[in-house]
């Protein structure tokens, strides 16, 4: 059962078998293997397939991928459909776009906190500075490691906001949108914006500037926003070009 398309087959055939890893880390492992098909787009939208097919494509039994398949589910990654097998879900554009501006609705209400706070508050933010505050010739170029900074980075601004339910609701925001999140970090210009914006925004949160804080959030969360629609639809179409 399955209803693939041949260019999906082709995709499945390039990916690495997992097996040699030992059975305690295999669920593991498959869930790792079958986020990065998703996210790199050699799993499309919309393909279909069964757990028989996905053993078979990474070299595990059933009971592991069943495993894997349901936490991507919990993921929001793929729909499981009765008697049908499973689907990764469609892009829902609508959805990540309403997560963005909850995004920037927290991390707008946190900075705007922040610039009130005392010194001790801000001397948290400390390890920030030592990443974002650098030379440019002391920057990062490895999109997969600036982007788990850049998360890393709008969390601290959260957690130092001091509201944990705030903090709570912000990393499930995070969760959802990480798979098309990363790809704003796989281009050189973005990263080096990243650099020049996330400056901007701790010298405004250090400098106790409320107003300057809050806007270079949100122009930062929204050109992000925007960059990821660009690119998410460009791999998508490169990805269903024939071979």
């Amino acid at each position: 059962m399955s209803s693939r398309s041949p260019q999906s087959a082709r995709r499945a055939s390039r990916h690495r078998n997992v097996v040699a890893l030992p059975p305690a880390n295999l669920a593991d492992a498959v869930y790792r293997s079958l986020k990065d098909d998703i996210g790199e787009f050699r799993l499309l939208p919309g393909d279909r397939f069964s757990e028989t097919e996905i053993s078979a494509r990474v070299g595990a039994s059933r009971t592991p991928v069943r495993h894997a398949l349901y936490r991507l589910q919990r993921d929001g990654l793929v729909d499981v459909h009765f008697r049908s097998g499973w689907e990764v879900r469609p892009l829902d554009f609508e959805r990540f776009d309403a997560l963005y501006e909850l995004r920037i609705i927290l991390e707008t209400a946190a900075v705007e906190r922040l610039c009130r706070a005392d010194a001790r508050v801000h001397r948290t933010l400390a390890p920030l500075k030592d990443i974002w505050l650098v030379r440019p010739d002391e920057r990062l170029d490895d999109g997969a490691r600036v982007a788990a900074l850049d998360e890393q980075f709008h969390a601290s601004l959260v957690r130092a906001g001091g509201n944990g339910e705030v903090l709570r609701v912000h990393q499930d925001v995070t969760d959802r949108i990480r798979i098309i999140r990363r790809l704003d970090f796989s281009q050189p210009a973005r990263i080096r914006i990243t650099y020049d914006e996330h400056a901007a925004i701790l010298r405004a949160v250090l400098g106790r500037r409320t107003e300057d804080a809050g806007r270079l959030v949100r122009t930062h969360i929204e050109a992000s926003r925007s960059e990821v629609r660009k690119i998410t639809i460009h791999m998508l179409q490169a990805a269903r070009r024939p071979w």
